[in-house]
């Protein structure tokens, strides 16, 4: 594009060539000579410059874009600008989205014009005067404006952010209070529609895991950490036990490694009245060793979900509540009730959980927490009596078939009942 004469050259065209021969002729000039006074004098002067420069960007920017200037090589105007210039895509569109807000939010601009105001904060400003309810009275729309402006002042774009999310608060607190309960109610429909989590056993050792939850049984769960926290060791933790994610400062000696081990100890201490019942039995763990480990041997232990633990693990793990320790070679608990009990009891069902392993049906790989206990070879209607050699483990849809006289029953050479429709 052949360039026109200055004379015939648009003003703003214009001012930025001057600036950019003005700043080249400075950009080597001593500062020695410079005094603090002066020194801060051309920080506010220039970081104020900055501004009114990025106030006139975006109004040529949103001009351009009228004009579809980068067209004549396919182009849109934001990506021929960020190729021209070497912006990314992403500061380019994020800059060209707040150019076409702020054509909504005139005051805003202005003030953003005059370098009264930074481009951090009235991206701010825009994003908490947007995000007021769509019915708001127009007029309270304009006091939010004029109240952040003004505050726009004394605070920086992190602090002004904190007041645009209150902002509603302060100029019509009445439609405060109801949006806030529309948006809590919406929050928290939200939060329990998508909680989740996920828990994975690396194999080495340790099991890892994510969640998401709502916040207030995020905060209970805090709370009952918080109450477990060991104190503090007397020599300073390593930072990489302790830092918080990003590398937020301790805040009193609290680290991650010390939520990590309240959080071992009360999953460990929880009460057994407070523990949910699974297969008609509390859920808990149960460690399965010989007696040589529990007196102190080496061999190791096992849990019933699978995996195995060392011996002085077990053995702690002995000692304490919520921990059902089944000792192999040592005094046995009697464990056929013949005919005065009905239903299997929990001695019983966690002695079927360790042989069976979980439901005896074959191809199911339910666990024993998700089992009933049979009475499998005479029912108890019928006369059997109730014991872990007559009875065996079914999940909840096997032992329905296995109550059901459509289905014929078999034991095949693993021990595994096989289910065959009668014919």
């Amino acid at each position: 594009m052949t360039a026109l004469p200055h004379s015939e050259q648009h003003r703003v065209i214009d001012l930025a060539r001057r600036l950019c021969a003005e700043l080249a002729e400075v950009a080597d000039v001593p500062l020695w000579s410079m005094t603090a006074a002066d020194a801060g004098d051309a920080l506010v002067l220039l970081t104020r410059a900055r501004s009114q420069l990025d106030g006139l960007l975006m109004r040529v920017l949103r001009h351009a874009e009228s004009s579809r200037t980068g067209a004549d090589v396919g182009a849109t105007t934001t990506s021929w600008w960020a190729h021209e210039t070497g912006t990314t895509r992403a500061e380019a569109h994020r800059t060209a989205h707040l150019a076409e807000r702020m054509e909504h939010h005139v005051d805003v601009a202005e003030a953003l014009a005059t370098g009264t105001l930074r481009t951090d904060q009235a991206r701010v400003v825009v994003d908490a005067i947007d995000d007021l309810p769509d019915d708001v009275d127009p007029s309270v729309r304009a006091d939010a404006t004029t109240f952040l402006l003004e505050k726009a002042s004394e605070h920086d774009a992190r602090a002004l952010r904190v007041l645009g999310r209150r902002v509603l608060e302060v100029v019509d607190p009445e439609t405060a209070d109801a949006e806030e309960g529309r948006r809590l109610e919406a929050e928290e429909r939200e939060a329990a529609a998508t909680a989740s989590f996920t828990m994975v056993d690396d194999g080495h050792g340790k099991a890892h895991g994510r969640f998401t939850i709502p916040t207030l049984h995020g905060e209970m769960l805090r709370t009952h950490l918080l109450a477990l926290v060991p104190p503090p060791p007397a020599a300073s933790e390593t930072s990489a036990a302790g830092d918080d994610p990003g590398g937020a400062p301790r805040l009193r000696g609290l680290t991650r490694h010390r939520l990590g081990l309240a959080f071992m100890d009360y999953l460990e201490t929880r009460p057994e009245a407070s523990v949910p019942t699974a297969g008609g039995v509390p859920a808990t763990v149960v460690v399965t060793m010989e007696l040589e480990t529990l007196t102190g041997g080496a061999r190791a232990a096992s849990l019933d979900t699978g995996p195995r633990i060392s011996a002085g693990e077990a053995r702690r793990l002995a000692c304490r509540a919520g921990i059902i320790p089944i000792v192999l070679g040592g005094p046995s608990v009697v464990l056929d009730a013949g005919r005065k009990r009905r239903f299997h009891s929990q001695t019983q069902r966690i002695a079927m959980g360790i042989r069976d392993g979980g439901c005896t049906a074959a191809g199911c790989d339910a666990p024993p927490g998700l089992t009933q206990a049979h009475h499998d070879d005479t029912s108890w209607s019928q006369g059997g009596g109730t014991s872990v050699a007559r009875g065996r483990l079914y999940c909840p849809r096997h032992h329905r078939l296995a109550h059901d006289a459509a289905y014929l029953r078999s034991v095949d050479a693993q021990g595994k009942v096989r289910f065959v429709r009668r014919t």
